[in-house]
């Protein structure tokens, strides 16, 4: 059955709607960062660029690494920009945007992002490198998909009981990560967690401005959760949508955390550029052999 025009907008060209790509313009590994200006950043070493666009926040280049072709994506911030990239990014792969039919033969796209984040524990300190072992979506994103294949109900419920988490705000989701990618990523130089998504940068992170808080006591409650080992280490605004969307449409993912702040202590990097371009090198060395 073909898709209606409302359901997949392409633009006049017949790229897709937002990303203004067509599927030649990707490759089947693609390396998500939050800011359009760390696009660059991580294309500078690369060997050759065949192409590059932007339209609004989503800036794309796909080039060659060391004879690996890649696609480094601007997503902007947030679990809704997320939706929008990776929704759109698997119909340029899996369905055929001339007679908007879904594809018999389905492709699974390696999706690796390069994010900067804020630890939660006083373990884990600034300008080292997080591996997110599994999402705690706490922005309610998700819940518009089905996704009870997807979810963790045990660690939920012992996160639920443990934070008394309030029932009127959507139940928390964990997700694991792409054990696929995760073997490439591992090593002494990296930490591992769960890492927290949530849906905003101030309240919803505890932060306080000039706004009280409905709960002032969700970060320490975060901090403290440990159920058979799993806790949860970091807190951003990405990785549970990245996790989820890509479970459920059934490409891999992973994803990379420089930290660059520590909510524990209250540490903030002193060179944050720093540890983002080391990320950024570590990554690459290991994309080649993906």
């Amino acid at each position: 059955m073909a898709i209606k025009d409302s359901e997949l907008i392409l633009n006049p060209d017949g790229s897709v709607y937002h990303l203004n790509l067509k599927p030649e313009n990707i490759s089947d590994t693609i390396i998500f960062v939050g800011d359009q200006d760390r696009v660059e950043k991580i294309t500078k070493h690369f060997d050759s660029i065949e192409f590059s666009t932007q339209k609004r926040e989503f800036k794309t280049q796909t080039g060659y690494y060391q004879d690996k072709r890649l696609t480094v994506i601007s997503t902007g911030i947030g679990p809704d920009n997320i939706d929008i990239v990776l929704n759109e990014l698997d119909a340029l792969v899996n369905i055929n945007l001339k007679t908007r039919e879904v594809k018999t033969e389905l492709t699974s796209l390696n999706i690796i992002r390069i994010g900067t984040s804020g630890s939660l524990q006083n373990d884990i300190p600034v300008d080292e490198f997080l591996v997110s072992t599994h999402a705690l979506d706490i922005n309610g994103m998700l819940h518009f998909y089905q996704i009870e294949g997807i979810s963790n109900p045990e660690v939920e419920d012992e996160f639920i009981k443990h934070t008394n988490w309030d029932t009127k705000k959507a139940r928390p989701i964990v997700i694991k990560n792409s054990k696929y990618l995760e073997k490439y990523f591992e090593g002494d130089k990296t930490h591992k967690g769960m890492t927290a998504t949530a849906g905003g940068f101030y309240g919803p992170q505890g932060r306080v401005l000039r706004l009280p808080l409905k709960d002032a006591g969700l970060n320490e409650k975060l901090d403290s959760f440990n159920y058979k080992d799993i806790r949860v280490t970091n807190l951003e605004m990405e990785t549970s949508v990245i996790y989820g969307l890509s479970k459920l449409l059934g490409h891999e993912a992973i994803s990379l955390n420089a930290i660059i702040a520590n909510r524990a202590n209250g540490d903030f990097s002193k060179d944050p550029k720093k540890v983002v371009e080391k990320l950024i090198l570590f990554a690459l060395e290991r994309i080649v052999n993906i």
